[in-house]
Protein backbone atom coordinates (compact mmCIF):
# COMPACT_ATOMS: atom_id res chain seq x y z
CA UNK A 1 0.00 0.00 0.00
CA UNK A 2 1.45 3.37 -0.96
CA UNK A 3 1.73 6.22 1.54
CA UNK A 4 -1.02 8.12 -0.30
CA UNK A 5 -3.37 5.11 -0.28
CA UNK A 6 -2.66 4.41 3.38
CA UNK A 7 -3.55 7.98 4.27
CA UNK A 8 -6.95 7.51 2.62
CA UNK A 9 -7.76 4.19 4.30
CA UNK A 10 -9.07 3.16 7.69
CA UNK A 11 -9.63 -0.27 9.17
CA UNK A 12 -13.28 -1.23 9.31
CA UNK A 13 -14.44 -1.53 12.95
CA UNK A 14 -16.87 -4.29 11.98
CA UNK A 15 -14.75 -6.75 10.00
CA UNK A 16 -11.21 -5.35 10.24
CA UNK A 17 -10.67 -5.02 6.48
CA UNK A 18 -9.43 -1.86 4.80
CA UNK A 19 -12.01 0.84 4.22
CA UNK A 20 -11.39 3.25 1.36
CA UNK A 21 -12.29 6.92 1.23
CA UNK A 22 -16.02 7.24 0.61
CA UNK A 23 -16.76 10.88 1.36
CA UNK A 24 -14.35 13.76 1.98
CA UNK A 25 -11.85 11.54 3.83
CA UNK A 26 -14.32 11.60 6.73
CA UNK A 27 -16.32 8.50 5.89
CA UNK A 28 -14.87 5.23 4.66
CA UNK A 29 -16.50 2.25 2.98
CA UNK A 30 -15.37 -1.31 3.58
CA UNK A 31 -15.25 -3.43 0.42
CA UNK A 32 -15.56 -6.59 2.51
CA UNK A 33 -18.66 -6.02 4.65
CA UNK A 34 -19.85 -2.85 2.85
CA UNK A 35 -20.10 -0.92 6.12
CA UNK A 36 -19.65 2.86 5.95
CA UNK A 37 -17.97 4.43 8.95
CA UNK A 38 -16.77 7.74 10.28
CA UNK A 39 -13.01 8.08 10.70
CA UNK A 40 -12.30 7.12 14.34
CA UNK A 41 -10.40 10.36 14.95
CA UNK A 42 -13.64 12.29 14.32
CA UNK A 43 -15.76 10.47 16.89
CA UNK A 44 -17.01 12.41 19.89
CA UNK A 45 -15.46 11.84 23.28
CA UNK A 46 -17.88 10.04 25.65
CA UNK A 47 -18.67 13.22 27.60
CA UNK A 48 -19.69 15.09 24.46
CA UNK A 49 -21.54 12.05 23.15
CA UNK A 50 -23.68 11.94 26.29
CA UNK A 51 -24.42 15.68 26.06
CA UNK A 52 -25.65 15.13 22.50
CA UNK A 53 -27.92 12.29 23.62
CA UNK A 54 -29.32 14.39 26.43
CA UNK A 55 -30.60 16.81 23.81
CA UNK A 56 -32.73 14.12 22.17
CA UNK A 57 -36.41 14.84 22.66
CA UNK A 58 -37.61 11.26 23.09
CA UNK A 59 -40.70 11.82 25.21
CA UNK A 60 -42.28 8.45 26.00
CA UNK A 61 -45.72 10.11 25.76
CA UNK A 62 -45.12 11.74 22.37
CA UNK A 63 -47.57 10.16 19.84
CA UNK A 64 -45.23 10.99 16.97
CA UNK A 65 -42.31 9.15 18.52
CA UNK A 66 -44.55 6.26 19.52
CA UNK A 67 -45.59 5.96 15.88
CA UNK A 68 -41.94 6.05 14.80
CA UNK A 69 -40.98 3.09 17.02
CA UNK A 70 -44.20 1.16 16.42
CA UNK A 71 -42.65 -1.28 13.92
CA UNK A 72 -40.23 -2.46 16.61
CA UNK A 73 -43.02 -2.82 19.16
CA UNK A 74 -45.19 -4.72 16.69
CA UNK A 75 -42.33 -7.07 15.79
CA UNK A 76 -41.95 -8.00 19.46
CA UNK A 77 -45.68 -8.45 20.03
CA UNK A 78 -45.95 -10.66 16.93
CA UNK A 79 -43.34 -13.08 18.23
CA UNK A 80 -43.27 -12.90 22.02
CA UNK A 81 -45.55 -12.80 25.04
CA UNK A 82 -45.33 -11.74 28.67
CA UNK A 83 -43.66 -15.07 29.47
CA UNK A 84 -40.64 -14.12 27.38
CA UNK A 85 -37.83 -11.90 28.57
CA UNK A 86 -36.53 -8.97 26.57
CA UNK A 87 -33.82 -6.33 26.71
CA UNK A 88 -33.97 -2.79 25.36
CA UNK A 89 -30.29 -2.37 24.49
CA UNK A 90 -29.35 1.28 24.13
CA UNK A 91 -32.66 2.39 25.60
CA UNK A 92 -31.59 6.03 25.82
CA UNK A 93 -32.93 8.83 27.96
CA UNK A 94 -36.53 8.29 26.82
CA UNK A 95 -37.10 4.53 26.50
CA UNK A 96 -40.23 4.70 24.36
CA UNK A 97 -40.06 1.13 23.04
CA UNK A 98 -39.79 -0.52 26.44
CA UNK A 99 -42.46 1.82 27.84
CA UNK A 100 -44.90 0.78 25.12
CA UNK A 101 -44.06 -2.89 25.53
CA UNK A 102 -44.37 -2.75 29.32
CA UNK A 103 -47.83 -1.24 28.85
CA UNK A 104 -48.70 -4.38 26.87
CA UNK A 105 -47.52 -6.60 29.72
CA UNK A 106 -44.11 -7.46 28.29
CA UNK A 107 -41.19 -8.25 30.56
CA UNK A 108 -38.38 -6.05 29.24
CA UNK A 109 -35.29 -4.65 30.97
CA UNK A 110 -33.42 -1.47 30.05
CA UNK A 111 -29.71 -1.14 29.38
CA UNK A 112 -27.84 1.93 28.19
CA UNK A 113 -24.21 2.77 29.00
CA UNK A 114 -25.13 6.42 29.64
CA UNK A 115 -28.65 6.37 31.10
CA UNK A 116 -29.38 2.83 32.37
CA UNK A 117 -25.96 1.39 33.07
CA UNK A 118 -27.16 -1.80 34.75
CA UNK A 119 -24.20 -3.99 33.80
CA UNK A 120 -25.61 -6.99 35.66
CA UNK A 121 -28.14 -7.27 32.82
CA UNK A 122 -25.25 -8.11 30.49
CA UNK A 123 -24.65 -11.32 32.45
CA UNK A 124 -28.08 -12.73 31.61
CA UNK A 125 -29.76 -14.04 28.45
CA UNK A 126 -32.93 -12.96 26.68
CA UNK A 127 -35.59 -14.22 24.31
CA UNK A 128 -35.37 -10.98 22.35
CA UNK A 129 -33.32 -7.81 22.23
CA UNK A 130 -34.43 -4.53 20.68
CA UNK A 131 -32.00 -1.89 19.39
CA UNK A 132 -34.10 1.03 18.20
CA UNK A 133 -31.96 3.65 16.43
CA UNK A 134 -28.91 2.30 18.27
CA UNK A 135 -26.62 0.29 16.00
CA UNK A 136 -25.60 3.35 13.97
CA UNK A 137 -24.01 4.66 17.19
CA UNK A 138 -21.69 1.67 17.66
CA UNK A 139 -18.05 2.75 17.82
CA UNK A 140 -17.03 -0.93 17.93
CA UNK A 141 -19.75 -2.81 16.02
CA UNK A 142 -17.84 -6.11 16.01
CA UNK A 143 -17.69 -6.08 19.80
CA UNK A 144 -21.32 -5.01 20.13
CA UNK A 145 -22.79 -7.58 17.74
CA UNK A 146 -20.75 -10.28 19.43
CA UNK A 147 -22.18 -9.12 22.74
CA UNK A 148 -25.74 -9.03 21.42
CA UNK A 149 -25.43 -12.56 20.08
CA UNK A 150 -24.10 -13.79 23.43
CA UNK A 151 -27.05 -12.21 25.26
CA UNK A 152 -29.64 -14.05 23.18
CA UNK A 153 -31.01 -17.48 23.90
CA UNK A 154 -30.90 -19.97 21.00
CA UNK A 155 -33.62 -18.96 18.51
CA UNK A 156 -33.92 -15.58 20.21
CA UNK A 157 -34.42 -12.51 18.06
CA UNK A 158 -32.44 -9.33 17.61
CA UNK A 159 -34.81 -6.60 16.40
CA UNK A 160 -33.13 -3.42 15.16
CA UNK A 161 -34.32 -0.17 13.66
CA UNK A 162 -31.89 1.91 11.63
CA UNK A 163 -31.80 3.60 8.25
CA UNK A 164 -29.83 1.53 5.76
CA UNK A 165 -27.77 3.19 3.08
CA UNK A 166 -28.09 2.20 -0.57
CA UNK A 167 -26.30 3.42 -3.67
CA UNK A 168 -29.40 5.27 -4.86
CA UNK A 169 -28.89 7.74 -2.01
CA UNK A 170 -26.80 10.88 -2.45
CA UNK A 171 -24.57 10.56 0.60
CA UNK A 172 -23.59 14.24 0.49
CA UNK A 173 -27.24 15.16 1.11
CA UNK A 174 -28.15 12.22 3.31
CA UNK A 175 -29.60 13.64 6.54
CA UNK A 176 -28.77 10.51 8.52
CA UNK A 177 -25.05 11.25 8.52
CA UNK A 178 -25.58 14.74 9.94
CA UNK A 179 -26.05 13.48 13.49
CA UNK A 180 -22.49 13.52 14.81
CA UNK A 181 -23.20 10.47 16.99
CA UNK A 182 -24.04 8.37 13.91
CA UNK A 183 -20.71 6.73 13.20
CA UNK A 184 -21.47 3.46 11.38
CA UNK A 185 -23.94 2.95 8.54
CA UNK A 186 -25.13 -0.37 7.19
CA UNK A 187 -26.11 -1.54 3.76
CA UNK A 188 -28.25 -4.63 3.16
CA UNK A 189 -25.02 -6.47 2.34
CA UNK A 190 -23.57 -5.41 5.70
CA UNK A 191 -26.48 -6.98 7.55
CA UNK A 192 -26.01 -10.17 5.50
CA UNK A 193 -22.34 -10.18 6.52
CA UNK A 194 -23.34 -9.82 10.18
CA UNK A 195 -25.82 -12.68 9.82
CA UNK A 196 -23.14 -14.95 8.40
CA UNK A 197 -20.32 -14.02 10.75
CA UNK A 198 -21.96 -13.53 14.15
CA UNK A 199 -24.06 -16.68 14.53
CA UNK A 200 -27.38 -15.36 13.25
CA UNK A 201 -29.84 -16.64 10.66
CA UNK A 202 -33.15 -15.70 9.06
CA UNK A 203 -32.28 -12.10 8.24
CA UNK A 204 -35.37 -10.07 7.41
CA UNK A 205 -35.26 -6.43 6.32
CA UNK A 206 -38.38 -4.31 5.93
CA UNK A 207 -37.70 -0.61 5.46
CA UNK A 208 -35.86 0.42 8.67
CA UNK A 209 -36.77 -2.75 10.56
CA UNK A 210 -34.14 -5.49 10.68
CA UNK A 211 -34.70 -8.86 12.34
CA UNK A 212 -32.04 -11.52 12.99
CA UNK A 213 -32.49 -14.87 14.72
CA UNK A 214 -29.84 -16.43 16.95
CA UNK A 215 -28.91 -19.85 15.59
CA UNK A 216 -29.71 -22.95 17.59
CA UNK A 217 -26.87 -24.58 19.48
CA UNK A 218 -25.10 -27.27 17.49
CA UNK A 219 -26.34 -29.94 19.91
CA UNK A 220 -30.01 -28.87 19.52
Amino acid sequence: MTEKTAAMAELCPLCGADGSDFYEQRYFCCENCKGIFLAPSLRLEPELEKIRYEKHNNDVNDPGYQKFVEPVVNAVLANFSAQHRGLDFGAGKGPVVSSMLAAKGCNIALYDPFFHNHTELLLQTYDYIVCCEVIEHFYQPAEEFGRLHSLLKPCGKLICKTLLYDRQTDFSRWFYKNDETHVFFYQAATMAWIEENFGFCDLHISDRLIELTCKKLASD
